[in-house]
Formats: C-alpha cells, structure tokens, sequence
C-alpha cells in the first residue's frame, strides 16, 4: 500500500486579507485559538503568506516599502495543537520541505524608510529601496541587481510555540525595562504590546482586544521559544527542538524566506516569499529537563549552496565606527564596518550602494565573530561568494565598471 498524499494542516489565500483569513495571526498569546490539529508523528504542509500580508507587490517603484504598515507584519500561520504536547515537552520539528507558492514564484528584498523602522546601516542608507527576485528552480535572479544568480538556502525566519502566561508576563515586564531605560536614546529599543492591526486568528471581539493588550509582538526572536530568529541555515533537512510552555504545543509558522545572509543586514533583508512547508512533529515528553533546554536547539540539513574552496572574499570589521569612536567589544559596531567594507568594495564595479545592501542582505554570504576576547575590539568578518557574479570580482582581477542598472526607489 503506499504512502497517503500529505495532509495540509493550513492554506492561504493570497487574494485576500491576512488579517480576515482565520488560520493566521501576528501576536504571541497563549490564548489564541488553535487553527488546526496536527498528530503527533505527522507529517503535514503548512502554507504562509509573506511576513507583511501581500503589502509588497512586484513593482519598479519602493513606494510600497516606505508606507509599508508595520503595525500588520509577520503574519504566522497557526498557532496548530500538536496532540500529547504538554508544558515541560521538547517538540521536534523536521523540515522535510520549504517551496515557494506556484502561484507567486517570487519574492523581495527591501531597506525600509529610515522613518519607518529603518535597518542596520540606516544612518548611512536612510531611504527606502526594493529588489525583486525571480525564482527559476533553485536558483533566483533580479532585475533591479543583474549581474547576479545564486542557489536559495530556503527556510523559515520564524517558528516557535506559544508562551505560558508566566513567559509571556516576563518578556513583557523585562522589554518594558528596556524601554524606559532607554528613553534617552531617542529610538525604538523594543515594540510593547500594541492592540493596533491586531490579529488574533479566530478569537471573538473580547479576545482579540486582550491579546491586542497583552500579546507580544512577532518581531524579536527570545530565549525562550525561539520565534523570529532568521537562521538562515535552518533549511530543508533540519531539525529544530522546541520548548513546549502551554497545553498542545500551539506551534506556529511564518516568514519564509527563499535565500538569506549571515544577519540579514537589512530590516527587509532575506528574499521575502508566500510559501509552503512541509513538517513532521514528535513530541518529546520531559523534554525540557532531559535536554537541559532553556532555548530552542537545531541540527542544520545537508543542504547548502556550494562554493569551491578560495571561492569567498572576507571582508573585516572592528568595533571601531565610522566616525573613529572606539567601543568595547562591540560586535554589532564591528559587522557594521563589516559590511561597509563589502559595500565600497563591489561599488567599483558599477552598483549602487543600495543594490550592495540589498544584495548582503539575501545572497548566501557567511558572518563571522573572529575575536571576542582581544580588548578593545572585537573583529567581525563577512564572506562574500564570488561565483554569484557573472563576472570576475577577485582581488587582482582587472575592474570594469558596468552599467548595472539600479534597483526601486520610492517615487519622492
């Protein structure tokens, strides 16, 4: 007898709004209710709608990245039971699959607005910018950066079970700190509980109003469940362990991305995609304890784009910013310097700085922390694969510069 079709657990509707379609929703809560039930042992597809809902569109113009409404993102298809999950389980997660959806083979990279949330290198790029990819199997190109093919490591940027009440009411307590210890900063340290574009899957009008008061939001991965945590390498063939803090688990999915670098450099940064991805759930009972687990934990896949050995350029960065300030092991600082390393290097050849940024962003580049203990720099490395490119970026190799066209603005 062979083996029965997989079942899906969730679909989407691209022609319609995330936030009118039941099966997804954008808080973490522990009451949110279940949008489905997967057995345990099961292997079931998954389908999600891009982080933003459908807001990015396939244009020439980023006027749809600098109005984008980042009160309606991250959109997670769930939150699924998973049957004999309760808290203190470890539930493993086996990414079996993760492919764009027929029905929109492609997908985005952006720098937001500096106004609108900005990115890592936003006091140096503060204006919104937009590259469209192009899925052609496993490999993607752009006409906003040509020049350029490359093999997607596809993966999701998200995924994570729902926190207990008590994890809940600590991430809340502790962002809050955060926040009012760092008022004088003058910028957003954290994103607070916001009822506004709330989602809250099926729950009813009372409901909804409490996650919307309550709930956390879907942007910042955290210790305890993992969420958005960008791992690029967390692709097909992966296994990932997970926390179990609430009765069925309450798994949810989203944020796919077809190819990422190492930090995801800008806000916007992976090749953003609708997708599906196929699962298989084992509930590991005691887990958490047997485990010693107080975060999530993975084995990456065999799959990976391959390059041959010497086929990288590393670029270097120290925690010493642009301006010659010296700060103490600052690894942030230094892959900032990193990555402008990078920049004003393939700039030779004809890009603008913000198709580089872009292109940092998703192509399959390896970030490193080289040193961490020399006082007072730490020393951050970025490696660049050179076979993306339809022509030779070696050191050494004569430079031509190229029309290479220029990726979406934003109109004014």
């Amino acid at each position: 007898m062979g083996k029965q079709e997989i079942r899906y657990a969730a679909r989407v509707d691209l022609d319609k709004e995330a936030y009118d379609q039941p099966q997804l929703h954008n808080r973490w809560h522990p009451d949110i209710p279940f949008a489905g039930t997967i057995k345990n042992n099961e292997v079931v597809k998954i389908e999600c709608v891009d982080w933003t809902g459908g807001q990015i569109k396939n244009t020439d113009t980023a006027d749809d990245i600098k109005n984008v409404d980042l009160t309606r993102v991250h959109y997670l298809s769930g939150p699924f039971e998973i049957e004999n999950a309760e808290p203190g389980d470890v539930l493993l997660v086996e990414i079996q699959d993760v492919q764009p959806l027929q029905s929109q083979p492609w997908g985005f990279t952006g720098v937001f607005d500096a106004s609108n949330g900005g990115g890592f290198l936003d006091e140096v790029y503060p204006h919104a910018a937009k590259a469209i990819w192009d899925f052609e199997g496993i490999f993607c190109s752009s006409r906003h950066i040509p020049g350029v093919r490359f093999a997607g490591l596809i993966h999701p940027g998200i995924l994570g079970c729902a926190p207990s009440p008590q994890v809940l009411a600590e991430w809340n307590r502790r962002e809050a700190e955060l926040i009012s210890a760092s008022a004088h900063l003058g910028r957003e340290v954290a994103l607070p509980p916001q009822p506004k574009s709330v989602h809250a899957g099926s729950a009813g009008a009372e409901l909804k109003e409490r996650v919307g008061r309550e709930g956390a939001r879907t942007i910042p991965g955290r210790p305890e469940h993992g969420g958005n945590c960008d791992i690029k390498n967390l692709s097909r063939g992966s296994k990932v362990y997970l926390p179990v803090h609430v009765k069925g688990a309450k798994f949810s999915v989203g944020d796919l991305h077809f190819s990422q670098g190492d930090g995801e450099i800008s806000f916007c940064g992976a090749i953003e995609m609708a997708g599906v991805i196929t699962f298989k759930f084992t509930v590991m009972k005691n887990g958490m304890q047997e485990l010693g687990m107080k975060s999530p934990i993975y084995i990456p896949g065999p799959v990976e784009p391959q390059f041959g050995p010497g086929r990288y350029i590393y670029f270097e960065g120290f925690s010493v910013d642009s301006a010659g300030k010296q700060h103490y092991l600052d690894a942030t600082i230094a892959y900032r310097q990193t990555s402008l390393r990078c920049i004003e290097y393939l700039r030779r050849y004809g890009y603008n700085d913000y198709q580089i940024y872009l292109l940092l962003s998703c192509a399959p580049v390896q970030g490193h922390i080289a040193g961490i203990v020399d006082i007072p720099n730490a020393c951050t490395t970025m490696g660049l694969p050179m076979d993306i490119f339809d022509f030779d970026i070696s050191p050494g190799a004569p430079v031509k510069k190229l029309d290479l066209g220029a990726c979406a603005f934003a109109s004014s």
